[in-house]
């Protein structure tokens, strides 16, 4: 099993005990990323978090704006680089860049 099959589900785990969850993944990266692209990380809404988009240096931002995709249903793709000032408050110092999608996991439908 993966890191990305245990993330998954670690999230249906957190699902079937009545979480709502956020799944965030890197979808893209350029020169020095922390983590390559699949890395996923899960958020809940009372605020668990398993995995690792960033190696620490993101995740809470990223938690951040999982949170509000949980609570609005709408996905949301981040943009974080050395260029980026929000980069270096976030502590992304690394001259990488990497993109991430965040998203609401919903439930199978029967």
């Amino acid at each position: 099993m993966s890191d990305q099959d245990d993330i998954l589900s670690i999230a249906a785990g957190w699902m079937a005990d009545g979480e709502t969850v956020a799944l965030a993944t890197v979808v893209e990266t350029w020169g020095s990323s922390p983590r390559p692209a699949g890395s996923q990380l899960a958020v809940t809404a009372s605020g668990k978090l398993a995995g690792s988009v960033s190696g620490g240096c993101i995740e809470g931002a990223v938690a951040e704006v999982a949170q509000k995709t949980m609570a609005t249903g709408a996905p949301q793709l981040l943009d974080f680089g050395i260029s980026d000032e929000r980069a270096w408050e976030v502590g992304l110092a690394c001259g990488g860049k990497l993109k991430v999608f965040v998203e609401k996991l919903e439930g199978a439908r029967a």
